[in-house]
């Protein structure tokens, strides 16, 4: 074990997608960070831990976890400590005999079954599993629920440093996928499984505080805009709506992604997701919020499919440029901006989020601040790897165009 925890396991980086290798290239290693090992509650012979790529003896820079802790280093350097919280939003599904999914349970009488307690108890057992498996780890479970569509599910643990949180979220949608299998089940974090019900958001919610004292640095009872935060903060947001566009692609990095951005799509009422590229108060039609408490800052375009080390390190990074250049984030937005129509967003300067990862991806592409926190590596492989995907969607002939054009024409 001492051995292998010292890298001594060498594969070839080409076998696997997004590490930028070739079949020429040398070797890479997994340099497993024993300090967040988990023995598995459920094969406890079996431990499970986080690990950066290393290559030649040195970090690998196409590795997202060595990102993370490059921008975690710069803000230890600015007298900052990073905590950082992530809303686990999934659903629970059957799998079908045609390859598809569906919701378990089709007795569903109400039209909005968000807390629905017998919804609730229809999972009971999973739910069971995992909130007991979170708080035997020691990471605190304090709210669960059953969300806005049937076999929809947040949970949410206290937050930890960033590094830590994001290996969480990790062992999560491992854990979670393990214990639904258990009971025949499919526990998935796509964004959008369903056309007409809520997507699956993994909402950010990170503060600094002091790296000597561990006071919050964005928390001011006295925020003259009223919304509980410091100057600090409002510079640090600014600095990730300054970035909006190409933070999205890490935020919401799928093709599927993009069907939960939207302000209603096929369902009946408000899908909760942000559009804007704006921040408020409470008001959940922000990319950006700070809940009522203040001291923190929600980013709700991250989803569940995200990978969070990446979506942590420019998330952090854009902040701490906010926080260098002293970027005010402009007037908050407190209506609902869903209702709003072009011009009334014209009028206040607020601007939208991409509309699908190809535009996205086209940010991410031409924004410099990306180069400058991943490296070229990187980036470029992000981009390859991510227009790829793009690609192969947008040449599929799709049922709709199927129902909509095979007899019209």
């Amino acid at each position: 074990f001492e051995h292998f925890a010292e890298g001594s396991e060498l594969y070839t980086g080409y076998a696997l997608d997004g590490l930028g290798q070739r079949p020429n290239d040398d070797e890479i290693a997994s340099l497993p960070d024993t300090n967040h090992i988990i023995q598995l509650p459920w094969q406890p012979e079996v431990a499970w831990m986080p690990a950066d790529n290393t290559f030649k003896g040195e970090p690998y820079e196409v590795n997202t976890r060595v990102a993370l802790k490059k921008v975690l280093a710069q803000a230890e350097a600015m007298g900052f400590t990073v905590n950082l919280g992530i809303e686990c939003e999934v659903y629970v599904v059957k799998e079908t005999e045609n390859g598809g999914i569906e919701i378990p349970d089709q007795n569903d009488h109400l039209d909005k079954v968000c807390y629905d307690v017998k919804r609730f108890m229809d999972r009971f057992t999973w739910l069971d599993k995992v909130s007991t498996t979170i708080n035997d780890l020691g990471w605190d479970l304090y709210s669960l629920d059953q969300e806005d569509a049937t076999s929809q599910f947040e949970f949410d643990f206290k937050y930890a440093d960033a590094l830590t949180m994001c290996d969480r979220y990790i062992f999560f949608r491992m854990m979670a996928k393990q214990y639904a299998a258990e009971e025949g089940l499919l526990a998935t974090f796509m964004p959008k499984p369903f056309a007409d019900k809520t997507g699956s958001g993994a909402h950010f919610n990170l503060s600094l505080a002091d790296s000597k004292t561990g006071e919050n640095l964005f928390k001011d009872a006295n925020d003259p805009r009223g919304l509980g935060l410091s100057e600090l903060g409002y510079q640090f947001s600014a600095g990730i709506l300054k970035h909006g566009p190409a933070l999205c692609a890490a935020f919401a990095p799928t093709v599927n992604s993009y069907k939960r951005l939207v302000r209603k799509g096929l369902m009946s009422y408000y899908s909760w997701a942000p559009v804007f590229n704006s921040y408020g108060s409470n008001n959940r039609t922000n990319s950006l919020r700070v809940p009522m408490s203040g001291g923190r800052i929600e980013s709700r375009n991250a989803d569940a499919s995200c990978n969070p080390y990446l979506a942590a390190t420019l998330m952090l990074a854009a902040g701490l440029q906010g926080i260098q250049e002293k970027l005010n984030p402009g007037e908050a937005q407190e209506e609902n901006l869903y209702e709003f129509t072009p011009e009334q967003l014209a009028e206040r300067g607020i601007s939208e989020l991409p509309r699908s990862l190809d535009e996205a991806v086209h940010a991410f592409a031409s924004d410099p601040f990306i180069e400058e926190v991943l490296g070229s590596t990187l980036r470029d492989e992000f981009i390859r790897y991510k227009s790829e995907e793009w690609r192969q969607y947008h040449q599929r002939v799709t049922d709709w165009e199927v129902d909509h054009y095979a007899r019209r024409f």
